[in-house]
Formats: C-alpha cells, sequence, structure tokens
C-alpha cells in the first residue's frame, strides 16, 4: 500500500488547450494518505471520474505527475500500478462461478491454492456472498454481480489503492446502506487506501473519512463531513453538501455589519470591508421563524418530513429554506426570520472569507 501524490495535475480532452475551459480537470495538487478512506464528490460531468482514471493509468494527463509513495508512476501502466478499480456497471466473467470471479485476480498472480480458498469464503462471508460461491455468474442479478466487483477489487491484499467508480449506481436503493456499511467494514479489516467517486452526498458523507469536493474540473474543498456543513470553503460546496442547502444572501459588509435591502445583520466577527461579489450564508437548520422581530419573509410552502418540517420562503428577492423541529407550532403570524450570528458564513467571489475567532455573541444576528 502505499500514499498517492499528485503534484500540479491538469488533464484536457483537447489537443491544444488554452483556456480553463478546456480543461476537465485543473490543476490539483493533494497527497491521499496511505490507508484512509475518502469520497470524491461533485456533479456529473465534473471531472471526478477523469481525475480516478488519471490515478489508475487508464489515463495520461496532461501535465504533472502521479506518484504512489515516492515513485513517479505518471508513464507506466495499469498493471505495474498495483491497484484495483470497481466501475459503476458490473464487470465480471458470466461464464464462471462467483468462487471463480472472486479468485481471479488471486489465480493470476499465481497465489496458493488454500490462501485463495480461504480469502475468497472470507470475502464472500463479509459482502454476503457466501450462499452462491457455486453458481454461474449468467443469470445472477445486477445488484449480486456489482458485489461480485466489489468483491474482486478487495480480494487482494496487496494493492496499493483500491478506487470505485461510483461502484453502487446499478444497486437497489434498500441495499446501499448495507453494502456501504460492507465497504467501511473491508476498510477498517484490510486498511487499503479507498478512493469512492460518487455523486450522492450520503454515500460521500457515510462513507469517507475525509471529502474531496470537486466543482467546474477544481478541487474546490477537501475535508471530513463535519468541516464541509460547518465551514464551507466555496459558495458550491455549501449548497451542494446538506438537504436542503446552504442559503445564500446577497449583502454588503463592513466591520461586524453586514447589509442587504437596507436591514442590517449583526455578524459575530469583523470581516473588514469585502469587494467583488459578497453573499452571506446560512444553514436551514440556523433559521428560525419568529414574529415581529428579524427579516421580514413571505412563506411559500411547508413539506413535512416526519420529526422535521422544511419551509420555503422568500426573504426580499431570495428563496430561502427553513427547518423547524416538528414539535414548534407554526403560526400565521411568524412572518420573519432570525439567524444565530455564530453559524454565518460570508463569500466574496464565490469563496469563503475567515475573520477572527467567534466572539460570544448571545442573541440573534439582529
Amino acid at each position: 500500500m502505499a500514499s498517492i501524490t499528485l503534484e500540479n495535475l491538469t488533464h484536457s480532452y483537447h489537443a491544444n488547450p488554452q483556456a480553463d475551459p478546456d480543461f476537465a480537470v485543473k490543476e490539483v495538487s493533494h497527497t491521499w494518505e496511505d490507508g484512509r478512506a475518502y469520497a470524491l464528490l461533485g456533479p456529473s460531468g465534473c471531472g471526478k471520474t477523469t481525475l480516478l482514471n488519471i490515478m489508475s493509468g487508464l489515463l495520461q494527463p496532461t501535465r504533472g505527475r502521479i506518484l504512489f509513495g515516492d515513485r513517479d508512476v505518471t508513464a507506466i501502466s495499469t498493471a505495474e500500478r498495483n491497484i484495483a478499480q470497481v466501475f459503476q456497471f458490473p464487470v465480471v466473467y458470466d461464464t464462471m462461478t462467483v468462487g471463480q470471479n472472486l479468485a481471479f485476480p488471486l489465480r493470476n498472480r499465481g497465489m496458493g491454492a488454500s490462501y485463495i480458498a480461504d480469502r475468497v469464503q472470507r470475502i464472500a462471508q463479509m459482502i454476503g456472498l457466501e450462499a452462491h460461491l457455486d453458481q454461474k455468474a449468467r443469470g445472477l442479478t445486477a445488484d449480486l454481480k456489482q458485489k461480485i466487483s466489489l468483491g474482486r477489487g478487495v480480494v487482494r491484499e496487496d494493492v496499493n489503492a483500491i478506487l470505485f467508480d461510483e461502484p453502487l449506481t446499478v444497486i437497489d436503493p434498500h441495499l446501499k446502506w448495507e453494502l456501504r456499511t460492507q465497504l467501511k467494514t473491508l476498510h477498517r479489516e484490510f486498511g487499503h487506501t479507498m478512493i469512492y467517486v460518487t455523486h450522492d452526498q450520503t454515500e460521500a458523507l457515510t462513507f469517507a473519512e475525509k471529502v474531496v469536493v470537486m466543482h467546474d474540473g477544481l478541487v474546490v474543498q477537501i475535508g471530513t463531513p463535519q468541516e464541509l456543513f460547518d465551514t464551507p470553503a466555496h459558495v458550491f460546496v455549501g449548497y451542494f453538501i446538506g438537504s436542503p442547502g446552504m442559503n445564500f444572501i446577497p449583502a454588503s459588509i463592513e466591520g461586524r455589519r453586514a447589509e442587504t435591502n437596507g436591514q442590517v445583520i449583526n455578524l459575530a466577527n469583523d470581516y473588514g470591508n469585502p469587494r467583488g461579489e459578497v453573499v452571506l450564508g446560512i444553514r436551514p437548520e440556523f433559521v428560525a421563524l419568529a414574529n415581529g422581530s428579524g427579516l421580514p419573509v413571505k412563506i411559500n410552502h411547508i413539506r413535512d418530513a416526519g420529526r422535521q418540517r422544511f419551509v420555503n420562503a422568500t426573504l426580499f428577492d431570495a428563496e430561502i429554506n427553513i427547518v423547524v423541529d416538528a414539535d414548534i407550532e407554526i403560526e400565521t403570524d411568524m412572518t420573519n426570520v432570525t439567524f444565530d450570528p455564530s453559524r454565518l458564513s460570508v463569500f466574496c467571489d464565490d469563496w469563503r472569507i475567515d475573520a477572527g475567532p467567534l466572539e460570544d455573541v448571545s442573541g440573534d444576528a439582529f
């Protein structure tokens, strides 16, 4: 096993790229630590699979280097990189049994028969294939075939990393949680470096120790699930993480005062005098409906979600969402909102502005 380092890596599918829009992956420099579980998260077309295929050797980068440990592997083949890759759609040998499919990578490397039998049995037990070991892969459901692909990806102990490219796309929703749990168990058990590509934030946040968020070919933030939720580095992270995502309110800022549509919002810290496109960000969980104090809103609709209700409202010209506990009564005269000042984020030209340490601020931002 080894760490994976990307140095000044870029990639374009154009023969002669000139500007940012020509690049599927804009410059990335990052080290994926040995033995950690990562998720590469972002919408379709943002560059996730391109970046994964560069790490595996299926693509050669336009610029930059890839190192496994201290070894430069940029120009060497996929086989020489000693990685396992599980693809979005199951790749299995239909004429082989499930057991033979799982054993194939080990037999291909000349492992002993007793080791192969023990290893196949162990992996089959961990991913729920034990009862199917003697069945031919042909005719199995897509769920079971993808389990075979997952099992074949983790059956080897000597790989440098295991790369997953949206491996649960074809899996029925009720089985996804089970398979994510099994993958986490496999990671704890064997300690491989795992990188999991997905557009699904639930998959990313429940699987990974650290999440790498991509947007338009650019890595915009790397952090733990909690860091992405609490302190998004870019407006895209605020919008993409959370359900509903972060609310954004255009504002101007002077020190600890923000102003929007003539209304003043008190901030917990001094943000100076940022110039550019400035917005305040606040999670729906930290917005409260109020009567008579705060900013005026017009409630559009309320959606009941069991323990919580999601309130959609219009604040001046911006649409915002509010999360309200189910046991809180929403009265007809609740036509204002207040914000928790310690939970307000400030962004300028899409990027987060950090201020000094939070001060002890009581009450609301208004």
